[in-house]
């Protein structure tokens, strides 16, 4: 009996050691995170991170273009970095342990962030005038990762997702901002560029910001985390009674006829631990940002809060102080019911000219940081301008100003400072190198006022570099005000085709500021 067994026996030893060497082999093997497949565009010029996953203690090597290195798995994990690599390719990055991975049609060049909310999420498809663009979208020196949009309560260190190249097939969905962005940059810099898009519509900034970040800020920690703990302990407060109100009604035979109450939408740091965690350390050169309409009335806190989320991001990456441009708020009007002529008719206070202004602020306090002003390419009734490639045109002028320091004008004018004299209010302006301009006649947009502090339109006029403002029913002016208003009407620029961005000359207490 045991000697017509023995086949089978042996049959079955084999099995179950060809078993065994299988699942020895899936538990080996070297794994990478989503940025890395193919497609990948690698950052020039710097240390460029290559990390993944692997069995204990085993050893990863990564080849790319003739530079080989190697690591060994710590905790399941093991990270190597390529050093100083030409712009380039396409090219195959190998990583090899247990098991080989190799990564094809690997580019090396520009690579940037592009994150934000809805404008920024914004596809190309809906953009305005775009299937011209669409049908000529292709170019193997574009490459696009999605960021799939995920809410997550801790950090994650994967996505899934994966890089394509740029065409007509993969670019309708992706940023229109961001494909603006990377066309002009690309044909500028003539370099392959990688755009990783991360955005999400609605979302406010503190939802882009690590817990640590704002837990160890009191006035975040008391005015983001400790307020969202309230609300959310009211939403479950006001469930429970719905709940027990629905069972009621269903005992006695009737049908709730309430909505539900609502849970809070956005927890803060979800969109950070869930879509900006798992890029981190990727190598990049910069990062592009459309957001601040969710926050626009909280616009005092932002004032702080934004630059503190560049910081974070900038302190988490590791990579130094690395170009962050922003896109000032659109143009949009409330109500929209009023005319152009209602809007104009006087001034007004405005908690969008206010998150403009904390916008700026980022760009004077912090290093690398800044601007594209779109003053001209808002929609009154529509909080979605299509008109998305000035947008991205500016970003890239941007871009190449700061990031790649090229000799040229890439922001309109910027407010510098005012002098009083001769009952007239004379304002110096930054990047006017080229001179100052106004659009389609005479100057409007500016306001001023005296002691009393309110602000009537005023006459503008252009000295030089410098613009006039005065009125006579203000003798003794003390401040200024240009485009102050949710759907500012302007028309200051300088003579390089960049729009000024709105700006006061006081520091009055503001609409959005926290009552003592």
């Amino acid at each position: 009996m045991i000697q017509k067994l023995k086949p089978f026996i042996v049959l079955l030893s084999v099995a179950l050691a060809l078993t065994s060497r299988c699942v020895s082999v899936a538990r080996a093997d070297v794994r990478l995170p989503a940025l890395f497949s193919d497609n990948a565009v690698l950052q020039q010029g710097m240390r460029v991170p290559i990390w993944g996953w692997a069995d204990e203690g085993e050893e990863v090597a990564v080849s790319f273009r003739g530079q080989k290195a190697k690591a060994k798995a710590r905790d399941g994990k093991w990270m190597v970095k390529l050093h100083n690599l030409k712009a380039g390719g396409p090219d195959t990055l190998t990583v090899s342990g247990k098991n080989t991975i190799a990564l094809k049609n690997v580019l090396v060049g520009e690579v940037w962030i592009c994150s934000g909310q809805s404008n920024m999420e914004w596809p190309l498809s809906r953009s305005y005038e775009s299937q011209a663009d669409i049908a000529a979208s292709a170019n193997p020196n574009i490459h696009l990762f999605t960021v799939p949009k995920l809410k997550a309560s801790t950090p994650v260190n994967d996505v899934k997702a994966s890089w394509q190249e740029c065409n007509s097939q993969t670019i309708p969905g992706f940023s229109a901002v961001a494909y603006y962005f990377g066309r002009e940059l690309q044909k500028a810099r003539n370099v392959p560029v990688g755009l990783v898009h991360t955005s999400w519509g609605g979302s406010p900034a503190e939802v882009w910001m690590s817990e640590k970040v704002l837990s160890t800020n009191p006035d975040y920690q008391r005015n983001i985390l400790d307020k969202y703990s309230a609300d959310l302990k009211v939403y479950q407060a006001a469930s429970e009674k719905f709940n027990q109100e629905t069972e009621e009604l269903k005992k006695q035979g009737q049908t709730q006829t309430k909505k539900p109450p609502a849970a809070p939408y956005w927890k803060p740091t979800e969109l950070y631990n869930g879509m900006i965690a798992p890029l981190i350390p990727y190598a990049f050169q910069g990062a592009i940002w459309y957001q601040g309409e969710s926050n626009a009335g909280r616009a005092h806190e932002y004032r702080t809060l934004f630059a503190d989320m560049i910081s974070n991001w900038r302190r988490d990456w590791g990579q130094g102080n690395f170009t962050f441009l922003a896109v000032q708020l659109a143009p949009w009007d409330k109500n929209k019911k009023r005319s152009l002529e209602q809007i104009t008719e006087k001034p007004e206070d405005s908690d969008w000219a206010e998150l403009r202004e904390a916008q700026s602020i980022a760009t004077q306090v912090l290093p690398k940081v800044g601007m594209a002003v779109i003053t001209d390419v808002g929609d009154k009734d529509d909080i979605h301008p299509t008109k998305k490639v000035p947008v991205g045109a500016r970003l890239a002028l941007a871009a190449r100003g700061i990031a790649y320091r090229e000799k040229m004008e890439y922001s309109g004018p910027v407010y510098q400072n005012i002098k009083v004299k001769d009952g007239k209010a004379v304002l110096s302006f930054l990047h006017v190198d080229g001179g100052l301009e106004a659009r389609d006649g005479q100057l409007k947009g500016f306001a001023i006022c005296g002691e009393d502090k309110k602000f009537i339109w005023a006459n503008a006029e252009i000295q030089g570099n410098k613009v006039v403002v005065s009125s006579p029913a203000v003798v003794k002016p003390v401040a200024v005000r240009y485009g102050w208003s949710d759907y500012p009407v302007v028309n200051l620029w300088n003579k390089d085709g960049l729009p000024a961005s709105p700006f006061r000359t006081d520091n009055f207490p503001m609409i959005t500021q926290p009552k003592k």
